[in-house]
């Protein structure tokens, strides 16, 4: 059974939810978005940091850390946006990192809006006492 995650953003027009947990797992998506709905659309590494902060909220929001991410999905519009978000994402993680990939895309749904990322992670169910 699946269980939608309140990360405390707003519902955006579009079709999702920030987070769905299910048996364990944490399946999330994130962008610069600010608490208020807007899209942070200025410098590359005020976006990453914004958006592996709302990445950070979605994992304590589920009962969990950014030491439970196992796969960090990195979608930018520039890559020569790497060594930015390299940087900001080292703020966030340290060894032993998840797994990753990053892709250069065309574009993404906001215009302006550099990146967005997918994250999987294992939540430890609370244990159930005896």
């Amino acid at each position: 059974m699946k269980e939608i995650i309140d990360v405390g953003l707003p519902a955006l027009s579009q079709p999702f939810s920030w987070a769905v947990k299910s048996a364990g797992l944490l399946f999330t998506a994130h962008g610069p978005v600010r608490s208020d709905g807007s899209i942070d659309t200025g410098a590359i590494d005020d976006q990453a940091r914004l958006t592996f902060a709302n990445l950070r909220r979605a994992l304590h929001a589920a009962g969990g850390t950014l030491h439970d991410v196992t796969q960090v999905l990195i979608y930018m519009t520039d890559v020569q946006d790497m060594k930015a978000i390299d940087a900001v994402y080292r703020e966030f993680f340290e060894a032993p990192y998840p797994n990753r990939s990053s892709m250069g895309v065309n574009g993404l749904v906001v215009p302006g809006m550099k990146l967005e990322i997918v994250a999987y992670a294992v939540i430890p169910e609370p244990s159930a006492s005896a």
